[in-house]
């Protein structure tokens, strides 16, 4: 039985008797965020106490220092338990019975009148972690002992309104124990008497704490289970870790995930600001994944949120692990968080970090570094499109791939193709192709001139193309099939082609053809005076008009009329336009233009190998001698 000393009905100190609708209505969005702050302030006393004994020497305090969450299905109830600090009968009405003392006034003026479904931002930043607990019980009760131990046991006990009873009871084991009786009358508050629900939300909210933490049930099917790990790697020192640990700790991080990270870096810093964590850089390839929660943000081992919108930069997104923080505010809007000085600080720091662990992995074993680039290329490409500092940075092992699978740094292919790839206004030209297959007979055009084509087939090629071209005005980069190879590079000795066709010849060609195509096609004709060894027709579409498309195609924009950007280029001193003017036969003439005209299509369209360029050169010399 509980003692008899009564301190009588009392009303809780709040500036305004509707405090609780106002903690229910703003928190109610997020229940099970409850648990997360009742466990962490058991932590937090068993921390406290844990220092008292070494500051006031209580050696003679020798404890298994836990915190035990126990499930009563039968009573409906859920009890937190702690072995720590304890509180005294002052400290119950400070702490408990004053409502956020130091803010609760400011609270309910700034949150009375509108809505919010970031709990996160509310919950522990006015004083309400504790109060958090009515959002899923019809009363909470609290049995505590100071670890002071002239000092009386206490129970306290409310059920949702400013009324409370507080007593004192018969002396009990040391710390606190917070009983929750459940809301019989809610569905949503009734699964928390789950033993694998709680286990779910332990796991998510507690796994890395820094007390053991256990889980029973009064139930004889669940066993007591302890749920974290008190020692997470993040917060241990770096030389202490071999490849195995990291990994080990990704799979727990990730126990889903197969495949191992290609690399991680580790942070820790004190000064200006403290942060520990490790970022993993998994397998990405190609693929853009946009959700943006494969990063978790803790403080001093609480989960917080794995929404990192506004506190590192978006690229990062990409990458999975763990950083802990207590300097980045939660008690203001995302869009704030850009402005705040220490949000910011870390955001350089961990950007210069991941910067320069790529950099030294290019530096102490290059090939290494080639061999995993495709896996994660695309998390560098975004974080130079996006992040000034990370490019300044990133540019010095940003890496070119060739069709030939050589690798060159951008200053290094600069260096090799500046005198034999410039075009007409004197600049480097990169030429580059985004599929091997399609562009086959465009590459091979290429490489039959001793140049060097680079593969750009990321989706995100275009964007770090602007990008590059923006930064250094001396270069451009073309498609191979953008133009005609011999337009694209501006040789000084390049042989000079004169038409056979007259002006009148060359009108009515364009004519003719236009006449043909119009019907089924909207490409823009340009008659060009090249080799008699080129395809009588070549299907661009013009590097600029296609950067236009994909950067519309990328923003999600629909493309209509596909057809106007592309150019139909038309070869006038090929010996197929002569046959054309010749042929009096209109049908036959239209068939000629059609087949070769589709001939140029599968060259543009189909999976383009050197079988299929021969195919198409042998019709069209049959095409001809008809």
């Amino acid at each position: 039985m509980y003692g008899i000393i009564l301190y009588g009905m009392n009303k809780i100190s709040v500036t305004s008797d509707n405090i609780f609708p106002i903690i229910k209505k703003f928190l109610y969005s997020n229940q099970e965020i409850f648990l997360r702050e009742l466990v962490s302030n058991a932590i937090d006393a068993v921390i406290k106490l844990k220092t008292l004994i070494k500051l006031e020497n209580l050696y003679d305090i020798i404890d298994d220092f836990k915190v035990k969450i126990i499930i009563d299905q039968i009573n409906k109830t859920l009890h937190i338990l702690d072995n720590g600090i304890g509180m005294t009968k002052e400290e119950v009405d400070k702490y408990i019975n004053q409502i956020a003392f130091s803010g609760a006034e400011e609270f309910i003026k700034k949150y009375k009148n509108i809505s919010t479904t970031d709990s996160s931002n509310i919950i522990g930043h006015f004083g309400l972690g504790f109060y958090s607990s009515f959002m899923v019980s019809k009363k909470v009760m609290i049995l505590t002992q100071s670890y002071k131990k002239n000092e009386p046991s206490i129970f306290w006990s409310c059920e949702g309104d400013p009324n409370f009873i507080m007593k004192e009871i018969e002396k009990r084991d040391r710390g606190t124990e917070i009983i929750l009786y459940l809301n019989d009358n809610d569905e949503e508050s009734k699964e928390f008497l789950e033993y694998d629900r709680i286990l779910k939300l332990l796991q998510k909210y507690c796994k890395f704490m820094p007390i053991t933490i256990s889980l029973s049930s009064k139930s004889k099917e669940d066993k007591e289970i302890v749920i974290n790990n008190i020692n997470p790697d993040w917060k241990r020192n770096p030389l202490q870790l071999n490849d195995k640990n990291y990994l080990d700790f990704y799979h727990e991080l990730y126990p889903n995930q197969l495949e191992d990270p290609l690399f991680w870096v580790h942070l820790n810093i004190d000064h200006p600001f403290h942060l520990t964590g490790i970022l993993y850089f998994p397998k990405i390839g190609k693929k853009i994944d946009v959700q943006k929660d494969k990063i978790h943000l803790y403080q001093n081992q609480v989960y917080i949120t794995d929404n990192l919108e506004g506190i590192v930069p978006d690229f990062l997104s990409l990458l999975r692990g763990v950083i802990d923080s207590t300097d980045i505010p939660l008690n203001v809007s995302r869009s704030h968080l850009q402005y705040d000085t220490s949000v910011k600080n870390i955001s350089k720091y961990i950007t210069r970090k991941v910067a320069d662990k790529l950099d030294l992995m290019f530096r102490k074993n290059r090939e290494n570094f080639q061999k995993k680039w495709h896996n994660f290329k695309i998390i560098v490409e975004y974080g130079m499109i996006s992040t000034q500092n990370f490019f300044d940075k990133a540019i010095k092992f940003f890496i070119f791939s060739t069709i030939d699978n050589s690798y060159f740094t951008l200053d290094e292919c600069r260096e090799k193709i500046k005198e034999t790839q410039k075009n007409k206004e004197g600049k480097i030209v990169f030429l580059y192709s985004s599929d091997q297959e399609k562009q086959y007979s465009f590459i091979k055009e290429a490489i039959d001139r001793c140049y060097e084509v680079l593969i750009f087939d990321s989706p995100l090629s275009v964007h770090l193309i602007q990008k590059l071209e923006l930064s250094y005005t001396d270069i451009c980069f073309v498609r191979v099939d953008s133009d005609h190879i011999d337009k694209l590079i501006n040789l000084k000795k390049k042989e000079e082609f004169h038409s056979v066709l007259s002006e009148q010849e060359k009108q009515d060609l364009k004519n003719l053809i236009q006449h043909y195509i119009m019907k089924q096609f909207q490409f823009s004709i340009q008659l060009e005076d090249l080799s008699k060894k080129d395809y009588p027709f070549l299907i661009i579409i013009p590097e600029f008009l296609r950067r236009i498309q994909e950067m519309n195609s990328t923003m999600g924009k629909d493309i209509v009329e596909k057809d106007k950007y592309y150019q139909l280029i038309v070869n006038t001193n090929h010996i197929f336009m002569k046959k054309i003017l010749k042929e009096t036969s209109e049908e036959k003439r239209k068939r000629m233009i059609q087949e070769a005209l589709n001939l140029t299509l599968l060259s543009k369209d189909l999976l383009h190998g050197k079988n299929l360029t021969d195919f198409i050169s042998k019709r069209l010399e049959n095409l001809i001698q008809e």
